[in-house]
Parts: structure tokens; C-alpha cells; sequence
């Protein structure tokens, strides 16, 4: 193949993957974002709604252990200080072994319901 034709097939390829959607875009990073918050949401359905209101609108219901909301609001509440108290011991919540795949998830979860 020769060099002229070569620079032309380059440009014609990667056009062809973007069009075809496999290089990202600048808007995958929300989509991202949202497909992590939709699986920390899952993780909460599974593990944590029985002590604690996952759901905004589920407020009230519970008085054993804060809703998600409201740990959500706390003013220094990150994904690393998620992570951290997930990982430490604590007397009135199990001790649960979460991956940092699900421990990245259930933090975006969280994070997202955070009042704007």
C-alpha cells in the first residue's frame, strides 16, 4: 500500500468507527456516569433497602438508618468517603465485602441523588 493512499485510509477508518459509535465521544462520559448510577441502584435494591430509603420518594419509611438522600446531602460526602466507610466496621451495619466495581457504582448512586 502506498503511503498516499494509506494517509487517506487512516482518517476514512476512524470516521467509520465514530460513525459506527466505537470511539467515544465527548457526551459518553454522562452516559457513562448514568449506566454506573443505574447499577449502584440495583446493588442498593439488593443489599441496602431493607435498613435503609434508597429511592428519594421513600423518605420517612425508615428510621433504622439514614435514607440515601440524606447521606447524599451530607456536606462531606464523596466517593471516597463512601468507599472508606464501606470498608470499615461499623456496630449497626453488616459487614458486607463489596468489589471496587460495586463500591464505584453504589458510590455514583448515592452521589446522584444528591440535592442540587
Amino acid at each position: 500500500m502506498s503511503p498516499r493512499v494509506r494517509y487517506a485510509v487512516i482518517p476514512l477508518a476512524l470516521a467509520v468507527l465514530w460513525l459506527a459509535g466505537i470511539v467515544p465521544t465527548a457526551d459518553a462520559a454522562p452516559r457513562s456516569a448514568a449506566r454506573m448510577a443505574a447499577a449502584g441502584h440495583r446493588l442498593a435494591q439488593a443489599w441496602c433497602q431493607t435498613c435503609h430509603a434508597i429511592d428519594p420518594d421513600m423518605a420517612g419509611l425508615f428510621d433504622t438508618a439514614p435514607s440515601f438522600q440524606a447521606i447524599a446531602d451530607r456536606k462531606g460526602t464523596t466517593a471516597l468517603s463512601l468507599k472508606v466507610f464501606w470498608r470499615t466496621s461499623h456496630q449497626n451495619m453488616p459487614n458486607i465485602v463489596i468489589a471496587p466495581d460495586q463500591a464505584d457504582a453504589l458510590a455514583a448512586y448515592i452521589l446522584s441523588l444528591r440535592s442540587r
